[in-house]
């Protein structure tokens, strides 16, 4: 230091003092001998340094240094730093090295030099001055890497030469050093080319790997692993453990004796050495470790006995333990099944070690399936499946589960785009899930079939619909769908969980696959793609079963045979062909039978592509050739069931040209049996079909070829219904008039199968598709089913065929319970001359009987009027059964069959009020001996009293008297129709002068109220009605002769209090019969005296009437039951508001307060008919003021227009007749049918008029009769 202007007092030139701002300077020149000094003090040289150090903040002092003596100072600092062993001095050196260099990229580049000539020039040793060069070194090279300082080493080789041999120094600090020298100048932008390293390789290889080995410095890890991971992706590794890659002259040309013999350990040694690193605390020691075992093995062609060796050294298990303790730690995670992809190679060596980490990698999977396109997933993953793959038994129950709902829920992320998948990754996820369900311990999981088709449907789903979709995702989904459905097969006998799973399968196909498959043609996709498709239905449509037949119904309803051929066009290979042709016959062998399909699966190979080559194939003469007949035999399956379904191949010209050159070159394979019956069945469906076309565009026909296709018909066994006909091709058949003969033999083949099946399991049988096919064409009425089904019945009671007879009269019924207007086709067609002569068969058993009746049931049921017109055979008809009923009621002791005939009776009773079968109904009406059973059953009901309850019609007497007094009220209505002049009425009321009975089939009042007040409920609904229709004929004959019906008081009384006691019963229409009667009696004008006074002094009137308004003044009008509850009660209070004089009270029960709260209570939906009536009655009575005028009218008007709107919304739909009378169970709905027509005929109750007709008409009668008063 000296002062300013002055030279040193060394006597130093001035011009190497370097001035400060503060005024003073320094010598360049003695610090330099200062430091270079090896006796200097170590006082002085280091607060020499540390003032040199603070000086370069000065920034005069910094900027005269770099332009006037930059280079000053290199080559005094780099001797001081190789010759001190001072800690203090070493580390002050070294920071100002960095310092210099830091402010001068020159100066930085000559120190490195320097200290490059430095190392190259002379052995290491162990002293400190050698460790601080080596770590100044190692500074600038990792400081400076951007500024290229590999040109200021002149002598690369030695100086790599030394630092390798200062490896085999003992100090584990120098050799970190020196391996961190290493690792810089090994590095691409250090090495120009790697020749330098690869000829110290393996010698550097080995003492680096020592090192690592020896070595417990995390500090001395992290450098030697940095140096082996840059070799190892430079490929050193590769070649130093390939022993067969250097000779022995190379060996000996870079090592000792001992050392080539220490080298062929080294993959023993590196096995070695990266254990203690992976045991390391410091998780970047860990990552880096991971990170070299990659490199050191990824570059090799062949690295078995490099992985082998980290096996046998168990390096597997440290990096398993690692993975299991990574937790979140992504890098680490990442390192780690990055090398135990490797590792997993060498399945057999790694197998083992990978079933002990199996349960690791579930975790850390359920961990990375959370994080969308984790970089682990698709390879965890890979070691899952390996895993799984090479050890079934590795993955539990619980693992299985665990797994499948990871993966359920990866596909379920993916498919509704909360998460992306890579396609590797979906691509293994695909076939780790197939993989888990052929695993034994999948067996018996309650959740996982669920979790399968959840799987199943994201998964197929995502590889469908996604933008990102590739071919091998779909082709991986349809593999799994596959596996999926293997696993069903192998276990839902066993496991009742596994049967719901094909049911969700069998959707996935259905739903969405299938539609997919004519997208993917039409997009010409890959042949694999279409492929795995039609595996897939193929294998769902082995099992037979009803779902495989259901869903190969839904292949044959979406257009299948336009796709199949469409992709034999587009994919042009033997395994398309084969592949069609076999799902066809299988679709085929579902719908049609077990057998029928073969003939498309054995010629598959033999089959054309091309539509049109089929057809041409049909036109070949066949009769020598076995193999070209059984390709014929599948054409005309595939062109017959395309047109089952509407899927016409090709044009209907076409095929009636090829079908007429088959019947002429052809025919006598058919009648020779060659060809099968199946075959003709199969023709005469597609000719008929073609014929129908034909007609439709008037395309002419081969007249000689149809002949010959009539004759066959005539002489052949053929089956019409088998498997299956198309409707047009069947109506055009039963209007040709030539085939009467072999259409009569097929309808009654076809109800021999229905007879012989509903006899041996009638729940087998759901709408048979033959019968209803027979029906529709009888309902149509444009051909000659009808007339053919009456013309065999007819005929085989003359032939005295039973058993055939009653097959055709079963299927006649059953086609009147599916069709119930077809009834009028066989009457047009004389069925009752039919019926007829099955009654009046001398020898017939009682089941054609049976049948027989349940026919003429259904036919009577809705049957038009006007076709009843054969009055003799009706007539007929009617005495015979009469006579078989007679018997058995006058004991009282119907059967089965008895009930069916007085159903029937009662039947012909209700026509007759039409003006139909009158004769028949009169031979009824009049036959004493039926009215003397039915008297004597009625009075032994009554008889019974209150157990007359417990006599139902679930009972056989219960269930007879129901039908008497079904046969009773249709009675009295025949009666009052027809003959109202051939009974006394007054003889229907008890008086004292009363003693004789009724002569006619109907019961008197006393009687009825009877069976009203003990009977059960339906006995209480028919004897309801009928009361209502006997006092409504009373009530018309008391008004037309007043003196000629008399009631006694006491009966009166008797009558009123029980048809007071239902006004409120549960069932609104016994209630509303009921209240309609107590009406008609309250209306009665002529009463006495007597009468009027009972009726006045009668309490429970008024109860009814306080319990009416309180009905309709409740807020819960609205509701249905309320609504229903009151209407009875409004009849009586209209009766006793006309009534003569009204009774006082009732004013006091509808006061004004009364009445504003009802009409506050109304609203326009819940104003009903009866409550305009009752509206009506009150104001006619004087009962209403202006102000309830005033909000009636608003009420009324916001109710019309709420109907109005309710008009335009609704749809007239079409009267429904409940389908009745199966052959073994009949009552039941013999009683409903009967109990319908009888609500039918109830005038009173049941108008013409719809509700919402009937209410808008009372509010307009109800504001004409005011606006009239006021006018």
């Amino acid at each position: 230091m000296g002062e300013e202007g002055s030279a040193c007092s060394r006597g130093h030139r001035p011009s190497l003092a370097v001035k400060t701002s503060e005024g003073g300077s320094i010598c360049l020149v003695c610090f330099c001998n200062l430091i270079s000094c090896p006796n200097s003090p170590s006082v002085h040289v280091s607060y020499a340094i540390s003032q040199i150090a603070q000086a370069l903040g000065d920034p005069l002092f910094l900027h005269a240094l770099r332009q006037f003596h930059a280079h000053f100072l290199v080559a005094p600092l780099v001797d001081s730093l190789s010759f001190r062993s001072d800690e203090e001095i070493g580390r002050q050196t070294i920071e100002l090295i960095a310092d210099l260099s830091a402010v001068d990229g020159a100066v930085a580049r000559d120190f490195i030099a320097r200290i490059a000539d430095r190392l190259s020039s002379g052995e290491l040793g162990l002293g400190r001055c050698h460790i601080f060069t080596l770590h100044c070194f190692g500074m600038l090279l990792d400081r400076h890497a951007d500024e290229n300082p590999s040109n200021c080493i002149k002598v690369k080789e030695a100086l790599v030469s030394n630092l390798v041999v200062g490896l085999h120094l003992p100090s584990e600090e120098i050799r970190g050093e020196i391996l961190f020298v290493l690792y810089k100048l090994s590095i691409p932008h250090y090495a120009d080319d790697d020749e330098l390293f690869f000829r110290f390789c393996p010698r550097l290889l080995y003492l680096a790997v020592e090192a690592l080995l020896k070595t417990q410095n995390d500090v001395v890890r992290i450098n030697s692993l940095a140096l082996l991971t840059v070799l190892a992706r430079k490929g050193h590794f590769k070649d130093s453990f390939d022993d067969d890659k250097m000779s022995n002259n190379e060996k000996s040309d870079n090592f000792t004796q001992a050392e080539c013999s220490a080298e062929s350990s080294l993959l023993s040694l590196f096995a070695d050495a990266v254990k203690g690193p992976l045991l390391s605390s410091d998780t970047q020691v860990q990552i880096r470790t991971l990170d070299l075992i990659f490199h050191s093995l990824s570059p090799a062609i062949d690295f078995s006995r490099q992985i082998g060796a980290l096996l046998e050294k168990d390096v597997a298990d440290y990096v398993f333990e690692i993975l299991r303790l990574a937790a979140d730690n992504d890098p680490l995670l990442q390192a780690c099944v990055r090398v135990l992809g490797l590792l997993a190679t060498a399945e057999q060596a790694f197998r083992q070690r990978l079933a002990m980490g199996f349960t690791t990698l579930v975790r850390v999977l359920r961990y990375v399936a959370e994080i969308p396109f984790h970089p682990a997933q698709s390879q965890v993953l890979r070691l899952v499946l390996t895993a799984i793959s090479n050890s079934p038994g590795v993955v539990s129950r619980s693992q299985v589960e665990e797994l499948s709902t990871i993966a359920t829920g990866m596909f379920k992320r993916h498919s509704n785009g909360q998460m992306g998948m890579l396609r590797e990754t979906f691509c293994t996820l695909c076939s780790t899930f197939g993989l888990l369900l052929e695993a034994s311990s999948s067996r018996g999981i309650p959740n996982l079939p669920a979790l399968v088709v959840e799987a199943l449907r994201h998964a197929v789903l995502s590889s469908l619909n996604l933008p990102s979709r590739s071919d091998d995702q779909l082709l991986y989904a349809l593999h799994f769908v596959k596996e999926s459905y293997s696993y069903w097969l192998k276990n839902h006998e066993a496991d009742p969980d596994v049967m719901e799973m094909r049911e969700g399968l069998l959707e996935l196909c259905e739903n969405h696959i299938l539609p997919s498959l004519q997208r993917f043609v039409e997009e010409v996709e890959e042949q694999d793609i279409v492929v795995g498709i039609l595996e897939i239905f193929h294998l769902v449509l082995q099992q037979h079963d009803n779902q495989s037949v259901k869903f190969a119904g839904s292949l044959a309803t979406s257009a299948l045979f336009h796709l199949a051929f469409g992709c034999l066009g587009l994919y042009p290979s033997v395994q398309i062909k084969e592949r069609v042709y076999l799902l066809l016959g299988l679709v085929a062998e579902r719908l049609l039978g077990c057998e029928n399909g073969k003939s498309i699966s054995e010629t598959a190979i033999d089959l054309p592509s091309d539509p049109l080559d089929l057809l041409f194939l049909l036109g070949q003469k066949s009769s020598n050739d076995s193999s070209l007949i059984r390709s014929q035999s599948a054409a005309f399956l595939i062109l017959y069931m395309s047109s089952l379904y509407n899927a016409r191949i090709a044009d209907d010209k076409q095929i009636l040209a090829s079908l007429e050159q088959y019947l002429l070159v052809n025919s006598f394979n058919i009648s020779n049996g060659l060809a099968g019956s199946l075959t003709l069945t199969q023709l005469i469906h597609l000719y008929s079909l073609s014929r129908v076309a034909g007609n439709e565009y008037q395309t002419p026909y081969c007249i000689e070829a149809e002949k010959i296709l009539f004759q066959l018909m005539n002489r052949t066994n053929w089956d019409l219904f088998f498997p299956r006909i198309h409707k047009a091709a069947i109506t055009w058949l039963f209007q040709q008039d030539g085939l009467t003969i072999p259409l009569s033999q097929q309808l009654l083949n076809s109800c021999r199968r229905y007879n012989r099946l509903h006899a041996i399991d009638r729940g087998s049988i759901d709408e048979m598709s033959e019968v209803h096919i027979i029906g529709e064409l009888v309902k149509s009425g444009d051909n000659s089913a009808a007339r053919l089904l009456v013309f065999l019945v007819k005929r085989l009671v003359e032939l005295n065929q039973e058993d055939e007879a009653t097959a055709v009269i079963d299927v006649m019924t059953a086609i009147i319970n599916m069709f119930p207007f077809a009834s009028n086709q066989f009457l047009l067609n004389g069925i009752g001359d039919s019926i007829h002569n099955v009654y009046h068969a001398a020898d017939f058993s009682p089941r054609i009987l049976l049948s027989c009746s349940l026919l003429f049931f259904n036919l009577l049921r809705p049957a038009n009027p006007q076709l009843l017109s054969d009055q003799t055979a009706w007539l007929s008809i009617t005495i015979k059964l009469i006579s078989f009923l007679a018997p058995t009621l006058a004991i009282n002791k119907c059967n089965h069959e008895g009930h069916l005939i007085i159903s029937i009776l009662s039947l012909i009773l209700y026509h007759s009020e039409n003006q139909a079968l009158k004769e028949a109904s009169t031979a009824i009406i009049f036959n004493s001996t039926l009215a003397s059973s039915m008297h004597a059953i009625v009075q032994h009901a009554c008889s019974r009293g209150p157990a007359l309850m417990d006599h139902d019609e679930e009972t056989s007497t219960g269930k007879t008297t129901l039908l008497v007094l079904f046969m009773c009220y249709f009675s009295l209505r025949r009666l009052v129709m027809n003959t109202p002049d051939s009974c006394r009425w007054q003889d229907y009321l008890p008086t004292i002068s009363t003693t004789s009975a009724l002569k006619l089939p109907c019961i008197n009042c006393q009687d009825i109220c009877r069976l009203i007040h003990f009977g059960s409920s339906s006995m209480k609904l028919v004897a309801s009605h009928y009361l209502l229709e006997l006092l409504i004929k009373i009530s018309e004959e008391k008004r037309s002769n007043p003196h000629e019906i008399k009631c006694s008081v006491e009966y009166l009384q008797s009558l009123i209090a029980l048809l007071q006691g239902l006004v409120f019963y549960s069932d609104i229409r016994v209630a509303m019969n009921c209240a309609l009667c107590l009406s008609m009696i309250l209306g009665w004008e002529n009463f006495g005296w007597h009468e009027k006074q009972a009726i006045n002094k009668d309490k429970w009137c008024r109860v009814i009437m306080e319990e009416l308004a309180l009905l309709l003044g409740t807020p819960s009008l609205a509701s249905k039951t309320f609504t229903n509850q009151y209407k009875p009660a409004v009849y009586i209070a209209a009766a006793l508001l006309k009534s003569e004089p009204t009774p006082r009270w009732i004013k006091s029960v509808f006061d004004n307060a009364c009445i504003s709260v009802i009409i506050n209570n109304l609203s326009s939906i819940n104003i009903s008919v009866e409550i305009v009536q009752l509206f009506r009655e009150l104001a006619r009575s004087g009962y209403l003021n202006q102000e309830h005028i005033n909000r009636l009218h608003h009420v009324f008007q916001a109710c019309r227009q709420h109907v109005y709107l309710e008009i335009k919304k609704k749809r007239c739909a079409e009267e429904k007749f409940e389908q009745v009378l199966d052959v073994l169970e009949n009552a039941p709905n013999v009683t409903r049918v009967l109990q319908s027509f009888m609500l039918a005929s109830n005038t009173i109750v049941n108008s013409h008029l719809s509700q919402h007709q009937k209410l808008l008409e009372e509010i307009e009668g109800f504001i004409r009769e005011l606006n009239n008063e006021i006018s």
